[in-house]
């Protein structure tokens, strides 16, 4: 395979590699102490000592050990926010409606600024499986970690219904993202929500020119909005797994690919286009905020 590697043990004297079959009578430890020879794809060999060796294998160890920091981020960030989500509806329909449509929305909008808040510099505060892929496809997340992040975000859905089905003792379909509308209409809306959110977080979150600290509660403010807006449509679910999690659970999978299939393309498109519309580099950021200051500076006057 053209630019792939292959490692052989090399010869002390020589440098090239020791043709000595495994099952010879050579002691166990020896091949340890002599150095290893790579064959880079050029035809050039490198020389990695048994430091250089142990240096790979930390490297390695390390990313294994931030990986595993990710997911466990990940897990805690999207189990919070089933259960906030899920559980305040749930909690409204038990209370008779006590915390009122404004509270349900509210709810999951304050959970993700929060969670963004406290989590978001360790995983990224994807907590959507359909993020995940949108900031993958422009290049914001590594593609290798894309589904071991959506694995880890349906289990800790299900996870968090599991426990609000448990604890609340209910078996009800409040907790449910259903669509009061044909699933034309319903996915038209998954899209659009989920469009208006993902734009926002991959603007505060992508682009160099955006005020960093406001993620969250940008995020978290287009997530209540959206619930206010959609939440008697579809449920304003925006993310698989708020759908996935609570269905699997209650055993309910009415219309559950819309809110697969909405997402996701909503997901996209909204990442995709902020991407299209941003500023490239930190001149044009600074070129753009002087242009913008002259502008408002001449309208005041």
């Amino acid at each position: 395979m053209a630019g792939s590697e292959s490692v052989a043990l090399c010869s002390r004297s020589t440098g090239q590699p020791d043709e000595t079959p495994a099952h010879n009578s050579a002691k166990p430890w020896t091949s340890c102490m002599m150095p290893v020879c790579m064959h880079t794809g050029d035809g050039k060999k490198q020389h990695l000592t048994s430091a250089s060796r142990q240096t790979t294998s930390s490297v390695t160890l390390s990313r294994s050990i931030l990986l595993c920091r990710k997911l466990a981020a990940e897990f805690v960030g999207t189990f919070l926010l089933i259960l906030t989500a899920e559980g305040s509806a749930i909690m409204n329909e038990l209370t008779k409606g006590a915390l009122t449509y404004i509270g349900v929305g509210l709810a999951p909008g304050l959970a993700v600024t929060i969670i963004i808040l406290s989590t978001g510099h360790i995983s990224g505060a994807h907590l959507n499986p359909s993020a995940t892929l949108a900031f993958a496809i422009i290049k914001h997340h590594p593609w290798v970690e894309v589904p071991l992040y959506m694995v880890t975000q349906l289990v800790a859905s299900i996870l968090a219904s599991a426990a609000l089905k448990g604890i609340l003792q209910y078996d009800g379909a409040a907790g449910l993202t259903l669509p009061s509308k044909g699933s034309l209409q319903a996915t038209i809306v998954e899209t659009i929500i989920t469009f208006l959110m993902m734009f926002v977080a991959t603007a505060l979150s992508v682009d160099k020119c955006a005020v960093k600290f406001l993620v969250g509660p940008a995020v978290g403010a287009s997530v209540f909005l959206n619930n206010i807006i959609a939440g008697a449509l579809t449920g304003a679910s925006m993310n698989p797994v708020r759908t996935l999690g609570p269905a699997i659970v209650f055993n309910n999978y009415r219309m559950v690919w819309v809110y697969i299939v909405g997402p996701t393309i909503g997901a996209i498109l909204g990442s995709v286009t902020y991407i299209l519309l941003r500023v490239d580099n930190e001149n044009s950021c600074e070129q753009l905020g002087a242009e913008s200051n002259k502008n408002h500076e001449e309208k005041v006057g």
